[in-house]
Parts: C-alpha cells; structure tokens; sequence
C-alpha cells in the first residue's frame, strides 16, 4: 500500500495523529529529501515520543529522478507499507507525488492521501479575498515569454489565483505587478506557521515600499480576482492569424485580454 503523508509547512505542531502514526509503521519512506525526512522524524521522537521501526528504509524521490523511479517500479514493491513524503506540505502540491498515485491507479494498488498542511489554502483563507473560487498556479517560469504569458493568465482569468516566488525573484514579481496590475489588490504571506510569518496587504507599489528590500523567506502571493477580459467571440489566435503588424495586433489583444499592451507586444516579438 501507499500513503501520501503531509508535513508540517513550518510549524512542527501541525503535524497530525495519522500522519505520525503512519510514519512510524512505514516500512520504506520514499523522501523528497531524506536528510529532511530523517530530521523531522528525529524531532517527532524528542517531541511526541513515536516509535519508528529499526528496519525503516529511506529512498530519495525527487523531481528529477521521479519519472525514471516509477517506470522501473513493480507492483509487488507495495505489498510493503510505502511512505511517500515531501519535504513540507502536502505532497503533489509543487511537489511529486501524482505520479505515483497514478500507478497505483493504473495497476490496481490501494493507496491513501492524508489530509494535512499546505501553503496554499492557508494563504488563500489568510488573504481575505471573499471569492470561494480559486486557481493555483505555483511557481511561474523564471524569465521570458512564457513567464509573460503565465502571468497575464494569473492576471485574468477571473478567479483568485495564487503563486509561490523564491524570494530571489519577489521583488522581480512585484515589480511585473505594478506595471501589469497597478491597481489590483494583493495578499503575501511569510513564512507562514513559522516563528517570523507575516501577512501583507496592499497594492505592489505598497508592498515593495513596505518590505524595503527585505524578500528574505518563503513566499504566497495571493492575487485578487478581477474580471475576465476574454469574453470577446475573437480569440489571441485569430488576431495572430490576421496579415497586420505586431503592434497593431498587440493593441487588439490587450483590449480583449487586458493585458498591457507594451508587454503584449515584446512578448509577441520574443514568440
């Protein structure tokens, strides 16, 4: 059998009474990190006094070996009790995870999710945005057009949409927020469940004068929702089909997406 076990974001309390009791029976704990699966069962042992098996195997299982990894399992590696966890939050999410819970679907093998932590809904709830509906959207691409293109996405699509950012390139997003949303309100959490979290509230102009250029932490941007702009029966795709200059196409893209139309032209350039 496999289980997918959440861990704590931050706070070492979050973690559940099925998570810890589940850790303890697994017989192979397949890790993101195993250096960090290992410590935080080190401090579940100081802290909660569990009792893990002296056998208990340890397997790295990353995002960069998780594809190779799957496609040599056998089905016969989960008669045993298969741990799977990432190094913070609930696996799956930004994390890996959903590959091996669809082999355990397309061979037939019982598996579990434990509910648990996870930054995302606790910065959506935190945010105070009043809309139920939400899009996740986790890291954007680093640089380029199609980071371009993923944030007007984040921008428009009528929903509350939340992202994760490195604090190397926070200020790079707030930035892209002043001059693509200006006006759109915002919510970021630090570190949240840690000893330093805190909240931040405003525009991105607001926000950058407040944080000063301190984007040290971990970091969820919640941006507010605002209304779809593409509701127009002509699509991106058919204005790029039309014989005109990128500018004037540019122009008509940004008026049925909402996207400003300097950037809606140099990321026209750059595809």
């Amino acid at each position: 059998m496999l289980s997918l076990i959440p861990t704590p974001i931050g706070n070492i309390g979050d973690i559940s009474l099925r998570a810890m009791s589940a850790l303890s029976e697994a017989d192979i704990l397949l890790c993101e990190d195993t250096r960090v699966t290992k410590k935080l069962l080190h401090i579940l042992k100081e802290r909660y006094n569990i009792t893990l098996k002296e056998s208990q195997e340890f397997i790295s299982l990353h995002s960069h070996n998780e594809k190779s990894f799957v496609e040599k399992l056998e089905p016969t590696f989960f008669e045993q009790n298969i741990i799977y966890v990432s190094d913070a939050g609930m696996p799956g999410v930004s994390d890996p995870g959903q590959t091996l819970v669809r082999y355990c679907i397309d061979n037939a093998i019982e598996y579990d999710v434990l509910p648990g932590a996870n930054a995302v809904l606790t910065a959506f709830v935190a945010s105070g945005f009043c809309q139920t509906q939400m899009l996740f959207f986790g890291f954007l691409d680093h640089k380029g057009a199609s980071r371009a293109t993923q944030l007007q996405e984040a921008l428009h699509n009528g929903y509350t949409t939340v992202l994760y950012e490195s604090p190397h390139r926070l200020e790079k997003l707030l930035k892209e927020l002043v001059n693509e949303a200006g006006d759109r309100e915002i919510f970021l959490a630090k570190e949240l469940t840690k000893r330093y979290q805190k909240f931040f509230h405003g525009k991105a102009d607001e926000i950058l004068q407040e944080l000063g250029g301190n984007y040290k932490g971990e970091w969820v941007v919640v941006l507010q929702a605002a209304p779809k702009h593409n509701a127009s029966a002509i699509s991106e795709k058919d204005i790029l089909a039309l014989d005109l200059p990128k500018k004037i196409q540019a122009k008509l893209v940004s008026k049925i997406t909402g996207e400003n139309t300097k950037s809606c032209y140099q990321r026209l350039l750059e595809n």
